[in-house]
């Protein structure tokens, strides 16, 4: 086979730098080998691309993967991790030959796909195909903000929060519907600091991508509104890896900066290993021994050698940290200056670094009176205005839903170019109200790279059910631990008229079944603010608020019996005490069932059973209290318990226990007004009393099990089923 080494004169690579690719490729084969699965194909053909970026074209130092001067680099084909953790061992960000040898075994730091906070110089979990390119929108739109917060007056390309955002890319990334709504973002949002480089090997596991990936990438990004360029490394019959052209095609990408940038790279997946290359076996299966020796003696390695690295090259490859250090006293003698002439947005910048918020902040959050009803989506929208002018660094939006979503703060401009401004909403590049189209799923990954980026809190709203569009994101901010917002609103059959399509029904159990996700669904306006307040104090995992569209009681908060909104933080907390201190029973409810409970409380009270009501915001905060603080809510001398939720009851059984209760819908809704549908579905005040005696004489031992119902099986609408 005929294996010409990389064309890479112009940028100016020795004989050390073409070994180190060589050996990149052999480091790829050896490592799936050794664990004998994994992804080495994409790996060794895409050696070249990857040493490029990391030795050549990104700002970072190896001694620092946190510099807040770094250039941000996302591997969306997480698959091909080794694309990624080989580098961060060449250039010495903390990985060791040992960590590529212990490839996807337990323990390890470099595990099957790059995950965040597990390997240093990690920036995002990849893996789930088009995640991270979507994400990377956020990234740079992320930087596109706080440069306006911190360094607005700068000339382009002069201020040191000046960046890149790289991403490379795959066929599966870019078949995934995810990459196309977050790309036609991209576009409309002109963000010129990112860019894309696209793997176009033409495979994938099924084998050649023309059976079912044929339109014109290029063109598709074209009419994204991004820039587009096209390097072929098998143009002409011979395959070359044609380095000066990519390089070439890089540095044009970053010239233009009124466009995201997306280079497609034709590759040949596994290049140049005997019966592999450009064969769809060599994408997620090893190798095998033959085609191993074959890769290594057309490089000119030994065959008899496993991890195989000769000190020059990796001597090499590690003195990136001293060129890091040339072009970081450069940026830091420029931080420097700028933090000298704008003391107050360094003291800005070093709050937002250490995560922390502004003194006496909460005093900006609103109080709402008594006696008037109120929707938890319309409450919200007030926390959020009011908090604007004390927390520049919350920002967000909605997917084409902010009048109902209550997202849009109050005279907040909106961030866009500003050529791009309606009628409706007016901005400029470094505004702050986020518009997101329709466009769920994308905003929920653009909402982790926002927060992944740094220094800023972002949040992003839709209806309750289309949290099913996001779902994928959500779970992997949950599993990074990324302190997002979501905002959910229209949060039950409440929501009335737009009948069962728009009704969660099983979303709150969905979503509760997601480990690091905490769901939030306040029971009026005070304990909305107070939920803000929580959501905004954490920073360890995602928060879903789960807003009502319909007004609900505004209770006297601190009077007539009612508890303050302080346990909102704890997740569950006693609203109302029993009559007699120690309730018979306790009603449990969230959201706007909790005026349910409360009304039911009255009835029972007067025939003499003592209740207690607990309103459970977050079973996960609630979760998270200690035994003795558990125990004070719902003590386990109280079998008799009545949860009332609209919803499934999936999510209550360990809660209310053997002798407990559930108000709960167990099929879908109807079109109908709220009113209707909740005196129809059986979602009252007086079917929680019924329960509630229910659940007393089942705890006295009367009988232990329950009619109720608690098992979801009817399929049509709640008024005419199938």
């Amino acid at each position: 086979m005929n294996a010409k080494a990389p064309l890479a004169t112009k940028v100016g690579w020795s004989d050390l730098d073409l070994r180190a690719v060589d050996t990149t490729r052999v480091l790829a084969a050896d490592a799936v080998e050794k664990v004998g699965n994994g992804h080495p194909g994409t790996a060794i053909s895409l050696a070249p691309a990857a040493y490029l970026l990391y030795q050549t074209v990104m700002r970072h130092d190896p001694t620092d993967p946190h510099w807040l001067g770094r250039d941000r680099f996302v591997l969306s084909a997480g698959h091909s991790s080794l694309t990624q953790y080989i580098q961060l061992y060449l250039a010495g960000f903390g990985l060791e030959l040992e960590d590529i040898e212990a490839l996807r075994t337990w323990g390890s730091k470099t595990p099957g796909h790059p995950e965040y906070r597990h390997t240093a110089g990690v920036e995002i979990t990849t893996g789930p195909l088009g995640q991270g390119l979507a994400s990377a929108v956020g990234f740079a739109m992320a930087a596109r903000r706080e440069r306006g917060l911190l360094d607005p007056e700068a000339a382009p390309g002069t201020s040191p929060f000046d960046h890149h955002v790289y991403v490379i890319a795959s066929d599966g990334d870019l078949q995934e519907g995810v990459t196309s709504e977050a790309s036609s973002l991209a576009g409309t949002q002109e963000l010129g600091n990112l860019v894309v480089l696209w793997d176009d090997n033409h495979i994938s596991i099924e084998g050649d991508t023309q059976i079912a990936f044929t339109e014109d990438v290029l063109k598709r990004y074209e009419s994204y509104g991004w820039h587009v360029q096209y390097v072929d490394w098998t143009v002409g019959g011979e395959y070359r890896e044609d380095v000066d052209a990519l390089h070439a095609a890089i540095e044009a990408a970053k010239a233009v900066t009124d466009k995201p940038s997306f280079i497609g790279l034709r590759t040949l997946i596994a290049w140049p290993t005997p019966g592999k290359t450009d064969d769809h076996s060599s994408h997620g299966s090893k190798l095998g021994g033959e085609a191993i020796r074959g890769l290594k003696e057309i490089l000119g390695f030994d065959p008899e050698k496993s991890f195989e690295v000769a000190p020059e090259v990796i001597a090499h490859t590690r003195s990136l940290a001293d060129r890091a250090a040339a072009e970081r006293a450069a940026w830091q003698e420029s931080f420097d200056a700028w933090a000298a002439a704008n003391p107050d947005r360094k003291a800005l910048l070093d709050r937002l670094r250490a995560d922390a918020l502004p003194e006496g902040w909460a005093d900006a959050l609103p109080t709402f009176p008594a006696g008037k009803a109120v929707a938890t989506r319309a409450a919200s929208g007030e926390v959020l205005s009011a908090l604007a002018p004390v927390l520049p660094e919350l920002w967000g939006g909605s997917a084409d839903l902010a009048g109902s979503n209550n997202t849009t703060m109050k005279g907040e401009p909106s961030f866009l170019p500003a050529h791009r401004s309606s009628h409706e909403f007016a901005g400029d590049e470094y505004g702050r109200t986020l518009h997101f189209g329709i466009r769920e799923h994308a905003m929920g990954s653009i909402l982790s790279g926002i927060r992944l980026h740094g220094l800023t809190r972002p949040y992003g709203g839709t209806f309750f059910t289309f949290s099913d569009y996001m779902r994928g994101a959500v779970r992997l901010a949950a599993l990074m631990g990324v302190n997002v917002t979501y905002v959910w609103t229209h949060d039950s059959i409440g929501l009335g008229e737009d009948g069962p399509t728009h009704q969660p029904v099983e979303h709150l159990t969905a979503v509760r079944a997601i480990p690091g996700l905490a769901v939030v669904r306040p029971a009026d306006a005070n304990e909305t603010a107070a939920a803000w307040k929580a959501t905004l104090e954490r920073t360890d995992g995602p928060v879903a608020l789960v807003l009502t569209r319909q007004n609900v009681p505004t209770y006297p908060r601190g009077e007539d019996g009612f508890a303050t909104t302080d346990g909102v933080a704890r997740g569950a907390y006693v609203l109302l005490e029993a009559s007699s201190g120690t309730p018979d029973v306790v009603l449990i409810g969230t959201g706007s069932e909790v005026q349910l409970a409360v009304e039911a409380r009255e009835t029972l009270e007067a025939a003499g059973v003592a209740t207690r009501v607990v309103s459970a915001p977050c079973l996960e905060w609630f979760a998270e209290q200690d035994e003795e603080y558990r125990e004070s809510v719902l003590p386990s001398s109280v079998r008799a318990r009545v949860s009332v939720e609209a919803g499934i009851a999936m999510s209550w059984h360990k809660i209310v226990g053997d002798a407990g209760r559930s108000v709960s819908i167990e099929h879908y809704g109807a079109s109908a007004d709220y009113q209707t549908l909740y005196r129809e579905f059986g979602i009252t005040a007086e079917a929680v009393v019924a329960a509630a005696h229910e659940s007393v004489a089942a705890a006295r031992g009367a009988h232990a099990g329950s009619d109720a119902p608690g098992t979801p099986t009817q399929s049509g609408t709640g008024d005419l089923p199938a």
